[in-house]
């Protein structure tokens, strides 16, 4: 054995004792930590040695090199991205999913897929699902996304008559696919599926909202003239977090052929909370439903899950033909279900924190963030320096200030940005929203308080002084 993994072997003790001071030195200051920090501009390159150094040496260059640079992300006072932290029980169980190293594809030489299975079942729970839905981990809600469009691809081939995933899509007609404010992900997927970012029609909105007009969804879907299709509803959307009737869209598959794909990635945890639940109603309807767990399932990178009422559709896309796989299709034989064939057990998090914190706990953390980003909503809308363009919704705000008479460019917003994140107090990322440009804030970690709101406000007022 090569000398330093013998060491290293012998020491193993020692090695997770020091890991284990410099977690606990990261999570004693991540409140305070800088939220999102500015890197040098240019590291020295390293080489490899012939040797090693061995894994304690490796710890402390690992410290001098990167580690004062990590930011606060995880803490409470990071706004962008809609990212979650990490609760005290996802941590321990993503520590327990690298000491165990189990690949979780879907074999019988573990009981890995038996708690992936529990998990999922712990969700569909969560979010008031019925249990013909099955699911898996994907890596995020792009992920999740992809799965789900790809078995809505899959079930339009079987309407036409044609096996998709046996034939392809070269010289078909194109399918067509309906939404109103579709995720960035979406056209990603659509363009990694082959089915093109060009074949989404964009379907106004209700006035002054982001969410679908459900009158000119059907007009839609009335000229397709019995054609089959695919619609993809929002639940939250990135800029305002507005919804889309799911109900009301659901119900539209009695009169028209169409696949309902749900984008619930972090606004499906409204079904949380007895409050916010009427957000999600007919999200129990979709044929897919993607749902991101690093966001408010506060579970470390990377999580998602994807729901579907279609297995064996799923199994036609993703199936792996290899003898020594196993052929059995089944809800957790996982590598048949998703892109990936090797991947660690990334449910264990969710299921530490499912059962440390329960429904009520999860309830808790949606109420709380959704109430602080309606307290810094109300600052805003009533500051005579910004500008809220939209309701708060849920645990989102979208706002802009103005420059004299104009509204700021989107220049000038990220130049504003980018002091915020120098200064280190808060991140937030900017957009554009109708035409606007415009700064978005996402509550989403289970730490965040009052305190955390007001230190935010006291930081996005003093920086904006040589912007106005």
């Amino acid at each position: 054995m090569h000398k330093f993994l013998s060491k290293d072997r012998a020491q193993l003790d020692k090695i997770l004792e020091d890991i284990l001071n410099e977690a606990n030195h990261f999570l004693s200051e991540v409140d305070t930590r800088p939220v999102g920090t500015v890197s040098p501009a240019n590291i020295d390159e390293i080489n490899i040695s012939d040797e090693g150094i061995g894994a304690l040496k490796t710890l402390e260059l690992f410290k001098e090199r990167y580690a004062s640079w990590m930011s606060g992300s995880a803490g409470p006072r990071y706004y962008g991205f809609v990212t979650g932290g990490v609760t005290p029980a996802a941590l321990a169980g993503d520590w327990l999913t690298s000491v165990y190293d189990q690949n979780s594809l879907g074999s019988d030489e573990s009981i890995a897929p038996q708690l992936e299975l529990e998990t999922i079942a712990l969700l569909r729970q969560l979010f008031g699902l019925p249990d013909d839905y099955t699911g898996s981990f994907v890596t995020g809600a792009t992920m999740s996304n992809f799965v789900g469009l790809a078995l809505a691809r899959q079930w339009v081939g079987h309407q036409r008559g044609i096996n998709f995933a046996e034939k392809g899509l070269w010289g078909r007609e194109a399918i067509q696919i309906f939404s109103a404010t579709p995720h960035s992900s979406i056209y990603k997927s659509l363009s990694m599926l082959g089915m093109g970012r060009e074949t989404i029609t964009s379907i106004p909105c209700i006035p002054d909202r982001e969410a679908i007009d459900i009158s000119i969804l059907e007009d839609h879907l009335k000229a397709q003239k019995g054609q089959v299709c695919i619609v993809v509803a929002n639940a939250g959307t990135i800029n305002t977090v507005d919804f889309d009737d799911l109900a009301a869209i659901a119900a539209l598959k009695s009169r028209y052929k169409f696949w309902l794909h749900v984008d619930a990635a972090f606004g499906g945890f409204a079904a949380c909370s007895p409050k916010y639940r009427s957000l999600v109603e007919g999200m129990d309807l979709a044929d897919s439903i993607t749902i991101d767990a690093h966001k408010w399932l506060n579970v470390p990178y990377d999580a998602a899950i994807q729901f579907t009422r279609h297995l064996s559709l799923q199994a036609e896309v993703f199936q792996n033909a290899a003898v020594y796989l196993g052929q059995d299709i089944s809800n957790s034989n996982f590598v048949h279900l998703t892109p990936e064939n090797s991947r660690r057990l990334r449910a264990m998090p969710s299921w530490f924190s499912l059962m440390a914190y329960g429904k009520e706990g999860y309830a808790e953390i949606v109420e709380r963030n959704c109430q602080l980003a309606e307290s810094l909503g109300d600052k805003i809308d009533r500051s005579d320096i910004f500008e809220l363009l939209a309701p708060v919704h849920l645990n989102g705000i979208c706002f802009t200030f103005k420059k004299g008479e104009e509204r700021a460019s989107f220049e000038l917003i990220k130049s504003y940005l980018q002091r915020l994140k120098e200064k280190g107090d808060i991140f937030l990322t900017p957009t554009i929203y109708k035409e606007i440009p415009a700064i978005r804030v996402s509550v989403a970690n289970w730490k965040t308080t009052q305190k955390d709101i007001e230190i935010a406000w006291k930081s996005i007022q003093h920086e904006i002084e040589e912007y106005i």
